[in-house]
């Protein structure tokens, strides 16, 4: 457990609510001294050092190691392989429910991918683990490697993403397409793309008999414990995890996978603590990606430039052994109204590690797909994109007929375009040029993500100091977590921020439930809050039923908590400081718990998303095909804002990803090795400063009532949604060229300029 306090210099100055208020991060200072500890910065005595071998080739199997070669080299303390290695108490591949997938444990030889592990080395030293791994010299029995998305017999899949329908139909696809004006039938493509988070997968594992302390970066702390309890056949309560902070997740940290099995496996082995952390070319492979897509998208428009049908169709692939598939063709189900929509996956196998969850999956590969198709279907009616997507932005959501904020929607899309100066955009692309002969466009993409929920507890206590604490075991991944539920948790408690200890980043507190698919201030914001609340419940029975207290009686007209007094709800004149209250009663301090969780009847009853509109310029090379952004506006209704700061934050992290994904990120797989040859932040592309353009961001007021009872929406991943599209779209406006597959090349370009 970690304790962090305030570091805002100067004080923080409350205008009546912690909520709302730019708060500085409460762990800025920390991290900026170097003083925020991660997992791989655990040193406990007597720390062995573990390091993978993996296999260079994607098919196959392992036909030897020379284990003894690695086990003489100097420092080495031993090997774990297949035939050596401490028992697990189930299969590693089964799976026990729907967030369980398969990983590679050293269960066999069996190669299912490149840079699968085969062997982990523990040395005294990390350069001795380092050099005994090398020594191992594997041969194979090696298979042809399936590759691409047409490796194979393509197959409909049960379900895509976690239990979404493969296909679903509303109204008639081929009627529609009859009945249209104009058509377009486009395919487009997206490349595998890997996490590449800043901090590595890194384990630090101890063992004290069948106790068992773990650092490793968590989005799902409670659930990894359970992994493990399940995997090592012990008790869920013999086990801490601790992950007080992550250096970036994007989904690859929401499951335990391979390596870090490896990692307690390993200390087990040796009886002494073990440190593993893989290195930047380990993490293409086990630990998830996203997966390639091909998608073939059919529109139709009437006369009026109205939509009269939308065919969604999306191939993509999974792993050998496991199954996630990209639920790409979804961003279709939600955005514009169309009497006809249909939405439809198939996949292949492939030899690779299981593709998982990143950053807005599915959303953001058919998002990318979906908003270059409208701009087609703009252009073919011969209207202007932000008209086209005002005159078909669906009001309710079209598969369900559940209504949403779509009021919030249109504001985004016309304050957006008034910061950007849309009105000034031409119809036809290639007509606007820099003053220095550079072809400049302009591009539009809507931006959508869906408002979830999950479960979490927190606990609140109200001390005789008159502060407060609040512990969840909720997960800061940079995106400021800690900072906008201690805000959350001063309004609760009636206190100021400054008086409330926050108490995270530990798996023995209580649940704070994932952090992942934009939910987690919602989820553990909630919580937090209603723990909040029932501490103040039970502080003001005790007043009101207390006749020596000025608040006695007040029980049917209530009470309000504000700055660390109780007051009566009908008359403010009579109130009692939280200290007062429990000195009387001869207590020290009081507790409650409180749940947080989706409201089944609002959701069966409304739609629930946030909405946005990114408007972005490029500049693009007539001659060299260069392509640069030059500037974004995102203007995004996200409910209701806890830190305005954190917010822009992740807002800016969200375009900026988009822009990646429309002209940078790309893994490249030799095709006959099935390796990735791009395995490395040299060569696999990502926006650094140079590339980052002018970024603006408006967050549009929006009070969404029944999404939660704070009125909270993710902000994390609905940046990328809109703003690969609108970089995409800008560099046809600025060309006259449409690419089709993402990355856009600069080869791409040049042929057709």
């Amino acid at each position: 457990m970690l304790e962090i306090n305030p570091t805002q210099i100067p004080a923080h100055m409350r205008h009546g609510s912690s909520i709302g208020q730019p708060l500085t991060r409460r762990d800025g200072i920390l991290k900026v001294k170097g003083q925020a500890g991660y997992a791989a910065d655990r040193h406990l005595p007597d720390m062995l050092y573990a390091v993978i071998a993996t296999a260079s080739i994607a098919r196959g199997r392992v036909t030897s190691l020379d284990v003894a070669a690695a086990k003489a080299h100097p420092g080495v303390v031993d090997v774990m392989t297949t035939a050596h290695k401490p028992p697990l108490a189930i299969d590693p591949d089964i799976k026990t429910n729907p967030f369980v997938f398969r990983m590679e444990v050293l269960q066999s030889d069996e190669v299912r991918y490149a840079n699968q592990p085969i062997a982990v080395v523990i040395a005294n030293t990390l350069e001795a683990a380092t050099e005994g791994a090398t020594l191992l010299a594997p041969s194979y029995e090696t298979h042809p490697a399936r590759v691409g998305l047409d490796a194979g017999e393509s197959f409909v899949p049960p379900v895509v993403g976690v239990g979404n329908p493969t296909e679903n139909v509303h109204g008639d696809i081929e009627a529609g397409l009859g009945a249209a004006s104009k058509t377009v039938e486009v395919t487009y493509e997206t490349a595998p793309q890997y996490h590449n988070a800043m901090e590595p997968h890194a384990v630090v594992a101890a063992w004290d008999g069948d106790r068992l302390v773990v650092d490793t970066p968590s989005q799902a702390m409670v659930m990894a414990r359970a992994r493990v309890a399940e995997l090592f056949g012990i008790a869920p309560e013999n086990i801490m995890i601790r992950s007080p902070f992550l250096g970036g997740g994007f989904g690859s940290k929401g499951f335990l996978t391979g390596p870090q099995i490896l990692g307690v496996m390993a200390a087990k082995l040796v009886g002494k603590p073990v440190k593993l952390v893989l290195r930047r070319e380990q993490m293409y492979g086990p630990v998830g990606h996203r997966a390639p897509t091909r998608q073939r998208l059919r529109m139709g428009a009437d006369g009026e430039g109205r939509l009269t049908a939308i065919d969604h169709h999306a191939r993509t692939v999974s792993s050998s052994y496991d199954d996630f598939y990209e639920p790409a063709a979804g961003a279709s189900h939600t955005l514009y109204a169309s009497p006809a929509i249909r939405t439809t996956h198939d996949a292949v196998r492939v030899d690779t590690g299981t593709p998982l969850f990143m950053r807005a999956p599915g959303e953001a590969t058919g998002s990318i797909a979906l908003e270059s198709t409208i701009d087609e279907m703009a252009a073919a009616c011969g209207m202007d994109p932000l008209a086209f997507r005002l005159k078909n932005y669906a009001e309710v959501e079209p598969i369900t007929g559940k209504p949403f904020s779509s009021k919030a929607l249109r504001a985004c899309y016309e304050q957006g375009a008034a910061r950007f100066g849309w009105a000034k955009r031409p119809l036809a692309p290639r007509q606007m040029r820099d003053a220095t002969g550079l072809l400049v466009g302009w591009g539009l993409g809507t931006a959508t993500f869906p408002a979830m929920m999950f479960q979490a507890e927190a606990r609140a206590v109200i001390r005789r100091d008159g502060s407060g604490v609040m512990e969840i075991g909720a997960h800061d991944m940079g995106q400021g977590a800690w900072t906008a539920l201690a805000q959350i948790a001063a309004d609760g408690l009636g206190l100021d921020v400054d008086r409330v200890e926050f108490r995270s980043g530990t798996s023995d507190l209580p649940d704070g439930g994932i952090a992942g698919g934009s939910a987690h201030t919602a989820t553990a914001g909630n919580a937090v809050h209603n723990a909040g609340a029932a501490v103040i419940a039970r502080l003001a029975d005790l007043a009101t039923s207390d006749e020596r207290s000025p608040l006695f009686g007040a029980g049917n007209a209530g009470v309000i908590a504000r700055d660390g007094r109780l007051f009566r709800r009908d008359d403010e004149s009579r109130s009692e400081a939280y200290p007062d209250i429990l000195a009387r009663a001869g207590l020290a301090e009081i507790e409650a718990r409180g749940m947080g969780g989706a409201n089944p009847a609002a959701q069966a009853e409304y739609a629930m998303h946030a909405h946005g509109a990114v408007f972005a310029e490029v500049k693009v090379d007539p001659e060299l095909g260069q392509i640069r952004v030059s500037r974004m506006v995102g203007a995004f209704a996200a409910g209701r804002i806890i830190n305005p700061h954190l917010v822009r934050s992740q807002l800016f992290g969200g375009m900026i990803w988009g822009q990646s994904f429309a002209l940078h990120e790309e893994a490249i797989t030799d095709r006959r090795s099935g390796r990735i040859m791009n395995a490395n932040l040299a060569e696999y592309h990502v926006p650094v400063n140079a590339d980052v353009p002018e970024l603006d961001v408006l967050t549009v007021e929006e009070h969404d009532p029944h999404v939660n009872a704070l009125g909270i929406k993710g902000v994390g991943e609905i940046g990328i949604t809109g703003s690969a599209g609108a970089v995409a779209n800008a560099v046809w406006h600025a060309t006259g060229v449409r690419v089709r597959r993402f990355p856009i090349r600069i080869e791409e370009l040049l042929t057709q300029l």
